[in-house]
């Protein structure tokens, strides 16, 4: 049986599927999942625009899910969560109104595609090159178990001058990071990081870990399990405001993302609780795949125009 949905013919089951996967990948990441929910949708026929509400809509209970479970974990850093609110809101909101401005030209579909394919692959290419120079400087990553009391006794980074170089940014006021183990840093980087993940989340759709949770580790350094569960706890924040600001804009479908959540729930779980058993490079050098596959998907919508409206 298929439901007839944003006018196109879409299985459940396989709604409820992608919903599965991108709740493992969101739980085990730290991530919305859109560069894999977003094209996956986009393939079966949904608009361009139905496809950044929905997928915002459907990305706020697997992040609620998976962020208590990395909370039982350790694995949230509270007082970062809660200071690129601020940030996080403001972009979200900005990403929206350039989302409601490219409607009106009639080139949302390319605009938003062109963007994701390039953003995708630059995180990829970039995470690549710092993935294999970590494990030439610091050997195979050692397996977290080594060290149970704190996630960063088992991450290192050949990045770490960048986030090193952020620190040192004279900017008052500072915050002291306990959990991440960063003695200060500046509230503005901070609220930098915030504003840039919640313009791509409303402006591309998901919570945007794609983009935030790379940026906690490379521009603030945070240690890759923290940076994980931390970014989904933002993901609850800019993913709900960006709902609520898309469905006000009638770019929302409840229907795709109550049967997506179905799976989204039970892969969250599963995808959460496996990041205990990997170092942080192992798991930074597993997300690189991901945002290949998904521009991959976006370059052949655009390319046989399958989806567009």
């Amino acid at each position: 049986m298929n439901f007839l949905i944003s006018g196109s013919h879409i299985d459940p089951i396989y709604l409820a599927g992608v919903g599965f996967v991108v709740g493992i990948l969101g739980g085990f990441f730290g991530v919305g999942g859109s560069f894999i929910a977003g094209p996956a949708l986009y393939a079966v026929g949904v608009p361009m625009n139905f496809v950044v509400g929905t997928d915002l809509s459907h990305i706020v209970g697997k992040s609620i899910v998976a962020a208590r479970r990395h909370r039982a974990l350790g694995n949230i850093e509270m007082k970062l969560g809660a200071i690129m609110v601020l940030g996080t809101i403001a972009g979200v909101e900005s990403g929206a109104q350039l989302i409601q401005w490219l409607k009106k030209t009639a080139h949302v579909d390319w605009a938003v595609g062109l963007t994701f394919m390039v953003v995708l692959l630059g995180i990829s290419a970039f995470m690549t090159w710092e993935t294999i120079s970590t494990r030439r400087r610091h050997g195979p990553a050692t397996s977290p178990r080594v060290s149970r009391k704190h996630p960063s006794k088992t991450d290192s980074s050949a990045a770490a001058h960048i986030s090193q170089k952020v620190h040192r940014l004279s900017l008052p006021p500072y915050v002291r990071l306990p959990v991440s183990g960063i003695e200060s840093v500046s509230i503005w980087a901070i609220l930098g990081v915030a504003y840039v993940g919640g313009l791509f989340s409303g402006f591309l759709g998901g919570g945007a870990g794609y983009i935030r949770m790379p940026c906690l580790i490379y521009l603030l350094g945070i240690p890759t399990h923290i940076a994980v569960g931390t970014d989904l706890f933002e993901i609850i924040i800019s993913a709900s405001y960006g709902t609520v600001s898309h469905a006000l804009k009638g770019n929302v479908d409840i229907l795709i993302a109550l049967v997506m959540h179905t799976g989204a729930a039970i892969g969250a779980q599963i995808g959460a609780t496996l990041t205990q058993y990997f170092a942080g490079p192992r798991i930074r050098m597993a997300f690189i795949p991901l945002p290949v596959i998904g521009a991959i998907i976006v370059i052949h919508s655009l390319l046989t125009g399958h989806g567009a409206k």
